[in-house]
């Protein structure tokens, strides 16, 4: 099964502790570095689009783009909604992103660039996105830290809602620097049955001196990292690491 068929109608409902929020008004902050003003942005992996409708709310353009199908179509629905400029939705991975034009500003956020697991897919994922973001325009990411990965090696959660129950087993391997979650979602039938499915995730951890090094050979610079939605440098207390650069003129 691809990844976010099953999770796709109840992802919003088990993320609700993401802090979406906070993190628009992280990426916000960032894009004060952009050398352009910021009125388009990309959303890349955008998922459910919570993210598109925060900034879209907030005044910005958006292009959404998710390599499921399953997700795009909960993000369009909740674009419905929205007031300001409807977000346009592209069905795309990563490393095929296509536009019609360029952005002012891209995004990546909640680790979807882990879940590329060649370093050639996150290098050319870098070079489409030289290609689509305006020269002078910012690129915000986040990733993995090291130390969150390690410590989900061999771990079990549960998620449980009203209609929905979730089970997460995760495996790190040090050696292969590749994490896989093993998920079974269990969700409640019209008829009070249960319907069980099962999906299969992998991200791969990359250090922050290999991204680094694959963004300057993509023309962007002035790179800089930072602690989770905070702005300063990152610590052994972050579970994520936030990346931004500028597209060279």
């Amino acid at each position: 099964m691809e990844s976010y068929s099953a999770l796709a109608a109840s992802y919003d409902e088990l993320t609700q502790d993401v802090g979406y929020e906070k993190r628009a008004a992280f990426v916000e902050k960032l894009f004060l570095r952009s050398h352009i003003p910021v009125h388009t942005v990309l959303d890349l992996a955008c998922g459910t689009g919570t993210m598109t409708a925060l900034l879209t709310e907030r005044g910005y353009e958006l292009i959404g783009v998710d390599g499921s199908e399953d997700m795009l179509l909960e993000a369009r629905e909740k674009a419905q909604t929205l007031t300001g400029v409807p977000p346009l939705f592209l069905h795309q991975s990563m490393p095929e992103l296509d536009l019609y034009g360029t952005v002012e500003a891209a995004i990546c956020c909640l680790d979807s660039l882990n879940y590329l697991t060649e370093a050639r897919e996150v290098r050319e994922t870098f070079r489409r996105l030289h290609l689509f973001i305006a020269p002078g325009g910012s690129l915000v990411f986040d990733v993995h830290a090291l130390g969150k990965l390690e410590a989900m090696d061999g771990q079990v959660w549960l998620d449980e809602r009203e209609d929905v129950y979730c089970v997460w087993r995760t495996e790190y391997s040090r050696r292969s620097r590749l994490l896989d979650y093993y998920v079974d979602i269990f969700s409640a039938r019209a008829d009070g049955a249960w319907e069980r499915s099962f999906e299969e995730h992998r991200q791969r951890w990359y250090s922050v001196s290999e991204l680094s090094e694959w963004l300057t050979a993509a023309g962007f610079g002035e790179i800089r990292v930072y602690g989770d939605c905070r702005l300063r440098a990152p610590n052994e207390t972050d579970g994520r690491i936030y990346i931004s650069c500028i597209r060279k003129e």
